[in-house]
């Protein structure tokens, strides 16, 4: 008699998925649901090379993530939360050309911008069409003095909406560990946010306690990732997420990381031993606690 564990039969969900109609599209989301997976947080992403600069733009691109999150429910039976956001990188290349052309003119402009596409992100979350705001962050290269302090100045802005709202907020943050966690603990702590509503995206896999400060993270789900979340799951403090941050992008297949890897990386945790309810956790009850039912 074989001693291999069974495998998960429980739901699983990849906590950052994304999906273009130019990419593999309903393909990528099939390969999930044929590994195992049956839920995907769904995260707008932008067009980086021009995103939008007026309401009507972001309201159109947010449209379309929410239309392809119908289609992925309507053919492949499978569920999908949508979070909506303007992507920090996005907003900070903008940024930097907007000042270059128009000075303070420009820097205005750009953080009226920023404003619009949140409160449209917002709408669609009122509207009950999003689950949630993201990602929205802070660079994660290095910038000059102004940007970093703007990109700060409106992070803190969004996680105070997300106070008064009532939702919570996807994170992309620079890779730092412990000094990234704590400035965001603080910031949250200011904003009268409650810290586990911060969701921290490729989050490295050591998610103690104190070192997540009471964070959510959402760690990225690659190979390596299995160790030092064995050693560290059962001392987080509320849980923890899985992701592969799968791009969709035909140039770089399975970039970050394939459809197929948080069945996988489920099924691998557990036959290593990890405790079921902290599987349970991750694909069932921290995601409804953060986002609500689908």
């Amino acid at each position: 008699m074989s001693n291999q564990r069974l495998a998960w039969h429980g739901p699983i969900l990849d906590n950052h998925f994304h999906l273009n109609r130019n990419g593999r599209y309903l393909d990528a989301a099939r390969d999930f649901k044929n590994a195992g997976g049956t839920n995907i947080v769904l995260i707008h992403c932008p067009d980086f090379a021009a995103p939008p600069t007026t309401k009507h733009g972001h309201k159109a691109a947010y449209q379309n993530t929410v239309d392809m999150a119908e289609s992925v429910r309507s053919e492949l039976g499978l569920s999908v939360r949508v979070v909506l956001g303007p992507h920090p990188a996005a907003f900070a290349r903008q940024f930097i050309e907007w000042v270059e052309l128009d000075g303070v003119k420009g820097k205005e402009m750009a953080m009226e911008n920023y404003r619009d596409s949140i409160a449209e992100a917002v709408k669609f979350y009122h509207e009950g069409k999003a689950h949630a705001i993201g990602e929205v962050g802070r660079p994660h290269w290095d910038v000059n003095q102004e940007i970093w302090d703007l990109s700060n100045n409106l992070l803190s802005e969004t996680m105070a909406l997300a106070a008064d709202e009532g939702f919570a907020l996807q994170l992309h943050v620079e890779g730092g560990l412990e000094s990234t966690y704590r400035d965001m603990a603080r910031m949250a702590d200011k904003s009268g946010l409650p810290k586990d509503r911060l969701i921290r995206h490729y989050s490295p896999p050591n998610v103690k306690a104190d070192v997540t400060q009471g964070l959510t993270p959402s760690v990225l789900a690659g190979k390596g990732a299995i160790a030092t979340l064995l050693e560290t799951a059962e001392q987080c403090s509320h849980g923890f997420l899985l992701e592969t941050d799968y791009m969709d992008d035909l140039r770089r297949p399975g970039a970050v990381l394939g459809p197929k890897t948080v069945p996988k990386r489920t099924n691998q945790l557990l036959a290593a031993g990890i405790d079921e309810e902290l599987l349970w956790r991750a694909h069932v009850d921290l995601p409804n606690r953060l986002y609500g039912q689908e």
